[in-house]
């Protein structure tokens, strides 16, 4: 997977722990750099946001800070320095599959920060874009949508039903299979993490 996302122009890193996966990410990232990220289960539970907070030499955008206005924190993690996410699927030829229902991850994880830095877990790697796509929306999407207690179908029965529900969080599907400028780093953690 290494090789395959080197190939895609990205540069990629294998981490056994999640403890080993954190002290990359402090050491990808220079101090005064600023930083934002988007509502990931995987980073904020393995240690990241925490750490991030608790080494005080960066520039925080952080749209889950009291009285912070998520809006407003979404516009401006395009300016940032560097972007951090999850993804919902991984494919094994290394193309990054994730779904987003206001597009702000989506969206900053394409257009903006100037270096977008992935750390996944294991348990999100798929045979191929299919079975990614398939993860993503039967798998991430319908514990998203139940831990949001949002009203969709797969929040009742954890099946993805294709639906246009007012609360669905599959309005933008995202496929990056190749890096421009080559600014996408993903850290590979010997765990599983996030949904």
């Amino acid at each position: 997977m290494i090789k395959n996302l080197q190939r895609r122009n990205m540069k990629a890193f294998y981490c056994h722990t999640a403890a080993e996966a954190v002290e990359k990410v402090l050491e990808l990232i220079p101090q005064g750099s600023s930083i934002s990220w988007g509502g990931s289960m995987t980073l904020r539970d393995m240690g990241v946001v925490r750490a991030l907070h608790d080494n005080g030499g960066y520039t925080l955008y952080d749209r889950d800070v009291e009285g912070s206005n998520p809006a407003e924190v979404y516009m401006q993690a395009f300016g940032c320095d560097y972007y951090l996410s999850s993804v919902n699927a991984i494919s094994e030829d290394g193309v990054i599959v994730n779904i987003d229902g206001n597009g702000n991850r989506v969206a900053a994880i394409t257009f903006g920060p100037k270096n977008v830095i992935f750390v996944v877990g294991l348990n999100k790697v798929c045979q191929d874009c299919e079975a990614a796509l398939k993860r993503a929306r039967s798998t991430a999407a319908p514990i998203n949508t139940a831990r949001f207690h949002l009203s969709t179908p797969c929040s009742t029965d954890g099946v993805c039903h294709n639906c246009c529900s007012e609360d669905c969080i599959c309005n933008y599907i995202h496929f990056l299979r190749h890096s421009p400028k080559g600014k996408h780093q993903v850290i590979l953690v010997g765990e599983d993490w996030g949904y």
